[in-house]
C-alpha cells in the first residue's frame, strides 16, 4: 500500500490514463492489457490481484470497464480528485477523437480505404480483447473451486442465456458460498492438526 508520499500526482493520473485512452481502439475490454501494463507493471498503484478486482467491480458497475477502473485506481490514488482526474483522463482522448471523425465521417464515409482501415481495427481489437480474457483466466482460475466457477458461469450465459446481472449476482453468492466452505475445512485441518 502506498503511503502519502508516494502517492501519483492529479496530473500523472490524468495524463497515465489520456494515454491509454489515446492509443486504444474498441472500448473497455480492449484497453485492458494497456491499463494492466501502466497500473499494474509500470506505476505499481494496483497489484495484480487488485486489478483482478477492479475489472470485476467494474464489470459489476454501471459504465465502462475501463472508465470504472480508472476511477477506482483515481480514488485510491488521490480521492475524489485522484478519481476526477483519472476519469477525465481516460475519456478526453476519446471526446476529441469521436468529435474530429463526426465532423471528418460524413465526407469519407463511402471512401474504400476507411472502409478497410476499420475492418482491420475490428480485428484488432477482436485480438486484444482475447489476450485479457487469456490473461484474466490465468489469473482468475487458479484451483479446482474457481474452475467449476468458470464453467458454471458459462453454462449459465451460453446454454441457458441468463441475463448478465443474474450470471454475476450468482458468481457473488458462489464465490462467497466456496470461500466459507474452504476456510471451514481449513479450520478443520488446523484443529486435526493441533490436537
Amino acid at each position: 500500500m502506498n503511503n502519502k508520499d508516494n502517492k501519483a500526482s492529479l496530473f500523472k493520473l490524468f495524463y497515465t490514463f489520456a494515454s491509454i485512452g489515446a492509443i486504444t481502439f474498441g472500448g473497455g475490454y480492449a484497453m485492458l492489457p494497456f491499463l494492466e501494463r501502466e497500473v499494474v507493471a509500470k506505476n505499481k498503484w494496483a497489484s495484480d490481484t487488485q486489478i483482478l478486482d477492479y475489472y470485476s467491480l467494474s464489470q459489476c458497475t454501471p459504465g465502462i470497464i475501463a472508465v470504472n477502473v480508472s476511477t477506482f485506481i483515481g480514488y485510491k490514488e488521490r480521492g475524489v480528485k485522484g478519481a476526477i482526474a483519472a476519469t477525465l483522463g481516460i475519456i478526453f482522448p476519446s471526446l476529441i477523437i469521436i468529435t474530429a471523425i463526426a465532423i471528418l465521417l460524413t465526407s469519407f464515409s463511402d471512401n474504400i480505404y476507411v472502409d478497410r482501415a476499420f475492418s482491420g481495427i475490428r480485428v484488432a481489437v477482436c485480438a486484444l480483447i482475447l489476450n485479457s480474457i487469456i490473461k484474466l483466466s490465468k489469473k482468475s482460475i487458479i484451483d479446482k473451486m474457481s474452475l467449476s466457477i468458470f464453467i458454471l458461469i458459462l453454462i449459465s450465459l451460453f446454454v441457458f442465456h441468463l441475463s448478465v446481472i443474474l450470471v454475476v449476482i450468482i458468481g457473488i453468492v458462489v464465490g462467497l458460498l466456496s470461500s466459507n466452505i474452504l476456510n471451514k475445512s481449513d479450520r478443520v485441518k488446523t484443529n486435526e492438526v493441533d490436537k
